[in-house]
């Protein structure tokens, strides 16, 4: 007999509702909310990153309101299990990852069962489950952050990975949050082509892809969905901004160091049409990245390209996740600090892929997209995936 379960997984680097506490929570919410009602799914997971933002030691509270705010809301109360994890333990220097990741179970889902990696078995949930602190103890969750070489250059960051594991209607999978290292510098990402930073995120996700694959517990298919950091191929993109172009150089004066990149029109006003500096990517014409869904660009988008020997990935239809302005009145605009990209994913293994229902009717079939494009949800739009699981069971 096979059973559909209908599945909403969404990722949400959220860095920015704590950096503007209150502006923009509600209507992320709202957002959140009206996808809850639309599709309802029957199976809930959100990966959140950067919980509590760069100020985290000041706002890790405000944090937890807003993970206890979606808990215990009207909107959720058809859910009556739920498996909440947040790292919130930031004095843990050498394991702080600022991962959340949320688990909702509406009452008309039964069958539901999840890993325990201690006494490596699955139990049935029940009732609500919150872990708040380091995770170290916590059996139902596997926590980790890259190791330190990962990412020489840089101080400590707060990346690393969290996994649960489960069983729905027979069916066992792996649910993966990430948050893998973003680009420091626009002008370093510049120089080649796949650039430094592109290579030390493909060695963390290889490193993340080998440990969930790993022997220590027998492999699932799996979901991989978090704020991957991909970036387009710069080199190739800004050669392509340029094409009719005049490319300045402009470098410090006691160094050989690049300061600046400028690109002129060529035509006698000179307009500037690209001015890069390590943290200003700014394009005259912002709007390439947003018609037509930015789909002119997808070509450069090659970070998962690397990754398709393991993982799978819907159509991308939206345009890029970030970097969003935080203005609330400006909610479809992007900032001039980096250059727009695919950041935020929802990636499967090829198995995972296979059982994900497809049926004619496309309007209800496969949604891949984000969340809340024409409000202000700060300078990441979440990314969800929505989809039919199809589990045969006897």
């Amino acid at each position: 007999m096979e059973t559909y379960t209908d599945v909403l997984l969404v990722t949400a680097n959220v860095g920015s509702l704590f950096d503007n506490v209150g502006e923009i929570q509600n209507e992320w919410l709202r957002e959140f909310y009206k996808t809850v009602h639309k599709y309802k799914p029957q199976f809930i997971a959100l990966h959140f990153q950067e919980v509590g933002g760069k100020d985290y030691t000041v706002n890790m509270g405000h944090a937890e309101s807003f993970f206890w705010s979606i808990e215990s809301s009207e909107e959720m109360r058809e859910f009556d299990r739920a498996c909440i994890y947040v790292d919130n333990q930031f004095k843990a220097e050498d394991s702080f990852t600022a991962l959340g990741s949320m688990y909702f179970i509406h009452k008309a889902l039964k069958n539901i069962y999840q890993y325990d990696f201690t006494v490596k078995d699955f139990k049935a949930v029940s009732g609500k489950n919150k872990y708040v602190g380091s995770l170290d103890r916590v059996t139902t969750a596997e926590k980790e952050k890259f190791p330190k070489n990962f990412w020489p250059d840089f101080k400590w960051s707060r990346k690393g990975f969290m996994r649960t594991r489960w069983i729905i209607h027979n069916q066992g999978l792996d649910l993966v949050n990430v948050h893998l290292f973003h680009d420091a510098s626009n002008l370093i990402a510049c120089n080649s082509s796949p650039s430094i930073y592109s290579a030390n995120r493909a060695k963390a996700l290889r490193y993340v892809i080998n440990r969930i694959s790993d022997s220590s517990n027998t492999p699932l298919p799996f979901f991989l969905f978090g704020d991957f950091n991909f970036r387009l191929d710069t080199l190739s993109l800004v050669q392509y901004l340029s094409t009719s172009a005049d490319v300045q150089t402009v470098k410090k004066d006691s160094s050989n160091e690049v300061e600046k990149i400028i690109c002129e029109a060529k035509d006698n006003d000179h307009k500037v049409l690209l001015h890069i500096e390590a943290k200003l990517f700014a394009y005259l014409h912002q709007a390439v990245f947003r018609e037509d869904n930015g789909k002119a660009l997808l070509k450069y988008d090659k970070e998962v390209t690397a990754f398709h020997d393991v993982v799978r990935e819907e159509q991308i239809l939206f345009p890029p996740s970030y970097p969003y302005s935080e203005e609330y009145t400006k909610p479809t605009q992007y900032m001039n600090t980096r250059c727009p990209s695919w950041c935020d994913r929802i990636l499967m293994s090829h198995a995972a892929q296979e059982f994900i229902h497809r049926r004619e009717d496309a309007e209800r079939s496969v949604v891949y997209n984000t969340l809340g494009p024409n409000v202000c949800m700060g300078d990441h739009k979440p990314v969800f995936l929505f989809f039919t699981l199809k589990t045969n069971h006897h």
